[in-house]
């Protein structure tokens, strides 16, 4: 890696995680994945698939807002308060900022995901047992063997459903640190965050042919197609159907008739990590463009 990318991702990440917000929104999603833990859902045997569908949206939601928090800031407020201007007048490229800032706040991002599913892992581990009616200090080889298959199903799933928590925080913290080089945290976080709900709801208009635009005049299609093409694909990081809804096919559970390989699983998340990329490219070349007409003394 760049030297100099390096040292701007090291102070990045630094700053991000030393944030007062940062560290409150860890702890507040921290105690809601524990209170929520010790909840019951009343779902006939679902308790854990339930709690494990809300607690990745928690995770989701905690991780999204303090990276907004972190890349709104990351380069507009260093231009207005002209912080720029004495870095710029070091040997360092405007790519090589942009770059740096944005894998900063990434490895943040990633440090987010990482301490919350921790948390979230351990009380899956905690109340597998009440939620399948399953004896942790049994003696019975075939009861116990169940016990570790459903633990295991449920670890691999999270563990994929986290990556790919991550990986669309990654997508969308691109349009940020690229919004960051002409808007305040102000308009920023909200674009951003209208920007997630249109890549969320855009799934539903395609096929263009058969969805609600089936009847729509050409040039409305065609419009709609060119939006699509902006918006990151938000369907692509969402696995939960299978992960958390569905059985991986581990052990015990590998005789369901409906059951989902591993090796699926993973092909999925890779899929997913290329495009999440993909997307990331283009957003911060955009940035990067933005960032080269921009002036560093504060005037936009």
């Amino acid at each position: 890696m760049n030297t100099s990318v390096f040292v701007i991702l090291r102070h990045t990440f630094r700053e991000a995680v030393a944030q007062p917000i940062y560290s409150l929104l860890i702890a507040l999603g921290g105690v809601i994945l524990i209170l929520f833990a010790a909840l019951p859902f009343f779902t006939f045997g679902e308790d854990t698939v339930m709690y494990l569908s809300v607690g990745l949206d928690v995770v989701l939601l905690v991780v999204l807002v303090a990276t907004l928090f972190a890349t709104s800031r990351c380069i507009f407020e260093e231009i207005e308060d002209r912080t720029m201007l004495t870095l710029m007048s070091k040997p360092v490229r405007r790519w090589e900022v942009l770059i740096g800032k944005y894998l900063g706040i990434v490895m943040a991002a990633l440090l987010a995901v990482a301490v919350l599913g921790l948390i979230m892992g351990v009380c899956t581990l905690l109340r597998i047992p009440n939620d399948y009616t399953l004896r942790p200090n049994t003696v019975d080889d075939t009861e116990w063997q169940r016990l570790v298959d459903t633990r295991n199903m449920h670890l691999w799933g999270l563990g994929a459903s986290l990556i790919l928590v991550w990986l669309q925080v990654a997508a969308l913290a691109a349009i940020g640190v690229a919004l960051s080089t002409r808007v305040s945290l102000v308009v920023n976080m909200p674009v951003v965050i209208l920007i997630y709900i249109a890549g969320n709801l855009a799934r539903f208009l395609y096929p263009l042919d058969m969805g609600p635009l089936a009847h729509a005049p050409t040039l409305v299609k065609g419009l709609a197609y060119v939006v699509g093409l902006l918006l990151p694909t938000l369907e692509l990081f969402d696995l939960k159907p299978v992960t958390v809804h569905g059985k991986l096919a581990i052990g015990y559970f590998a005789e369901y008739p409906h059951s989902f390989s591993l090796n699926a699983v993973w092909g999925f998340v890779a899929l997913a990590g290329g495009y999440a990329l993909a997307y990331a490219t283009f957003a911060l070349s955009a940035g990067m463009w933005l960032f080269r007409r921009r002036e560093l003394g504060g005037a936009a």
